[in-house]
C-alpha cells in the first residue's frame, strides 16, 4: 500500500526537475551563444556609423571605408576569439568549481560585457564594444563546454541523448530570438542598438535566479569529490524517488574504475593509445560540423532570397525562417534520438546535406537559364538547414560526454571547444574570400566535407544509445586496443598515470 503512490509521482517529479535543470543551464548557456551570434547582424550599419563618428570626434577626420570595415570585422571576430579562451578555461573551472557553480560564476563575464555595451554609446567608445564582445565570447566558450557536460552527467542513461540534445535546441532558440529582437520594429533601430547588445543580461539573470535551486551533477559529487551523501541526495532529487540503488551501483563501478587517477590534461588524451578512436571521432566530426557549410548557408541566404524575388523589406523575416528551421529540426532530433540512435542521425543528416548542397550548386549555376531556379535554391537553403539540425547540430555536442570517462571528460571538452571556436573564427575570416573565388561552386568543398562526415560516422563511430558510461568506455577501449581485448578490460587502464589539470 505504501509503494503504490510512489509510482505515478516519479515520472512527474523526474520530468519537472529535469526540465528545470535543462532550462536553467540552457537559458544562460548555449542560448547566450546563439543569441549573441545573431543579434550582432541587425545593428551592423549603426555600429559602423558610431565607430566612424567616434573616430571623427577624436581626431577631426573620418575613418576611410576600409578601416571602418576592418574595425567591424574585428568586433565580430572577437566573439569566437573569446570563445577559444573560454573553451580552454572551461576544463579547469569544471574540475575546481563543479559543473553547476562554473555556469553560475560564468555570468560574471556576462554582467561585465553588459555594462560595457550599455554605456559604450554615452562614453563614445567603440573599444568598449570590442571588449564586451570578447567577454561574451569567453562566457559562451565556458557555457558551451560545461552545459552539455552538466546535463549529460545529470540525466539517466535512457534519456541522456535527448537531454544533452537540448544544448542544440537552446542554441537554435537563441539564434531565432536574436533575429526577432533585432527586427527594425523592435530593437534594430539606430537609437537602441546599445540596449540590444546589452539585452544578453536577461538570460544571465534568469540563470542566476534558477540554477542555485537545482542539484550539482551526481557524478561530479561522487567521482570527483567523493561525497556519497551529496551524490545520493542530488540523484534522488533528479529522479524523484528514493530508490536509486541501481544507478548508485553503476556510478560506484565507474568510480572504482577511475580510482587513483586524476583529471587528464588535453595533450594526454592524444598520447593515450586507449583513447585513439575517441579522439579521432572528436576531431573528425567536430571539424565536419564547423566546415559543413551551415554558416555559409546563413551568410548566403540574403542574396538567395533577393534573387528569388523576396522584397528587400521582407528578407529579414525570411532570415527568421531559416533560424526557425534549425530550431524545429533540433527539437525533432531531441525527440527521436533515443529511438533511432546517434549514428543514424549523423549519417542521415550529412547524407541529406550532401544531396541539398549538390542541388543548390546546380541551381546557382543554372539560375539564369530557368526562371524557377532561384526558388529551387531558396528551398535548398531551408532543406540544408533542416538536415543540419536533424543530425550534426546536436549529436556532435554529445560526443565528448559519451565517449570519454569522468577523468578525461573536461579535457575532451577543452579540445572540442578549442577546435570549434578556431574553426568558427577561420570560417568567418575565410568565407568572403571563398565566396569571391568559387562563386557558384562555393558549396563544393562543403559537399566533400559532408560526404566525409557521413562515411566516418557510419563506419567508425560506435552506437552509444542506452549504454552506461562504463559500458561505452569498455567497448571503446576494446576497439582502440584490440590486442588487449582478451585480458581484463580495466586492469590495463588502472596503470595510467595522470597529473591534475
Amino acid at each position: 500500500m505504501t509503494e503504490e503512490p510512489e509510482r505515478p509521482v516519479r515520472p512527474r517529479t523526474q520530468g519537472r526537475v529535469l526540465f528545470l535543470v535543462i532550462f536553467a543551464a540552457g537559458i544562460g548557456g548555449t542560448f547566450q551563444f546563439g543569441y549573441n551570434l545573431s543579434i550582432i547582424n541587425a545593428p551592423t550599419l549603426h555600429i559602423q556609423k558610431f565607430t566612424n563618428e567616434t573616430w571623427q570626434a577624436r581626431t577631426g577626420k573620418p575613418l576611410p571605408d576600409h578601416m571602418v570595415l576592418l574595425l567591424w570585422s574585428l568586433i565580430v571576430s572577437l566573439f569566437p576569439m573569446g570563445g577559444l579562451f573560454g573553451a580552454l578555461l572551461a576544463g579547469p573551472m569544471a574540475i575546481k568549481l563543479g559543473r553547476k557553480k562554473s555556469l553560475l560564476v560564468n555570468n560574471i563575464f556576462v554582467v561585465a560585457a553588459t555594462l560595457l555595451f550599455g554605456f559604450s554609446h554615452k562614453a563614445g567608445s567603440f573599444e568598449m564594444i570590442m571588449l564586451g564582445r570578447l567577454l561574451m565570447g569567453v562566457s559562451a566558450g565556458v557555457s558551451m563546454n560545461v552545459q552539455p557536460m552538466y546535463l549529460g552527467e545529470s540525466a539517466p542513461s535512457e534519456l541522456r541523448g535527448a537531454v544533452a540534445m537540448t544544448s542544440a535546441i537552446f542554441t537554435a532558440l537563441g539564434i531565432v530570438m536574436g533575429q526577432v529582437v533585432g527586427l527594425r520594429e523592435l530593437m534594430g533601430g539606430p537609437q537602441v542598438w546599445s540596449l540590444l547588445l546589452a539585452s544578453c543580461l536577461v538570460p544571465g539573470v534568469l540563470q542566476l535566479v534558477s540554477l542555485p535551486l537545482l542539484p550539482e551533477s551526481p557524478r561530479y559529487l561522487l567521482i570527483d569529490c567523493g561525497d556519497t551523501e551529496a551524490c545520493l541526495a542530488a540523484l534522488q532529487l533528479l529522479r524523484g524517488t528514493q530508490d536509486v540503488a541501481e544507478e548508485m551501483e553503476e556510478m560506484e563501478e565507474e568510480r572504482a574504475a577511475c580510482q587513483g587517477r586524476q583529471a587528464r590534461r588535453p595533450w594526454e588524451l592524444f598520447q593515450d593509445r586507449g583513447l585513439r578512436r575517441q579522439m579521432t571521432s572528436l576531431v573528425m566530426l567536430g571539424s565536419a560540423m564547423e566546415l559543413c557549410g551551415n554558416d555559409s548557408v546563413y551568410a548566403y541566404a540574403s542574396s538567395v532570397f533577393r534573387e528569388a524575388g523576396v522584397p528587400e523589406e521582407k528578407i529579414q523575416y525570411a532570415i527568421i525562417g531559416t533560424g526557425s528551421c534549425e530550431l524545429f529540426a533540433t527539437f525533432v532530433s531531441c525527440v527521436v534520438i533515443e529511438r533511432v540512435g546517434r549514428k543514424v542521425l549523423l549519417v542521415g543528416g550529412y547524407s541529406l546535406m550532401t544531396c541539398w548542397a549538390s542541388i543548390f550548386t546546380a541551381a546557382l549555376c543554372l539560375k539564369s537559364s530557368f526562371p524557377w531556379m532561384p526558388y529551387l535554391a531558396m528551398s535548398c537553403v531551408f532543406a540544408f538547414i533542416l538536415s543540419f539540425g536533424i543530425g550534426p547540430a546536436g549529436v556532435t555536442g554529445i560526443l565528448a560526454t559519451e565517449l570519454f570517462e569522468q577523468t578525461a571528460r573536461p579535457a575532451a571538452y577543452m579540445v572540442c571547444g578549442a577546435l570549434m571556436w578556431t574553426m568558427l573564427f577561420l570560417v568567418g575570416i575565410g568565407l568572403p574570400l571563398v565566396m569571391e573565388s568559387l562563386s557558384h561552386f562555393l558549396f563544393v568543398p562543403f559537399l566533400c566535407v559532408c560526404v566525409c562526415g557521413a562515411i566516418y560516422a557510419g563506419l567508425f563511430l560506435p552506437e552509444t544509445k542506452g549504454k552506461t558510461f562504463l559500458e561505452i568506455s569498455e567497448e571503446l577501449h576494446r576497439l582502440s586496443l584490440p590486442m588487449r581485448a582478451q585480458g581484463p578490460t580495466r586492469s590495463s587502464r588502472e596503470v595510467i598515470q595522470s597529473t591534475e589539470l
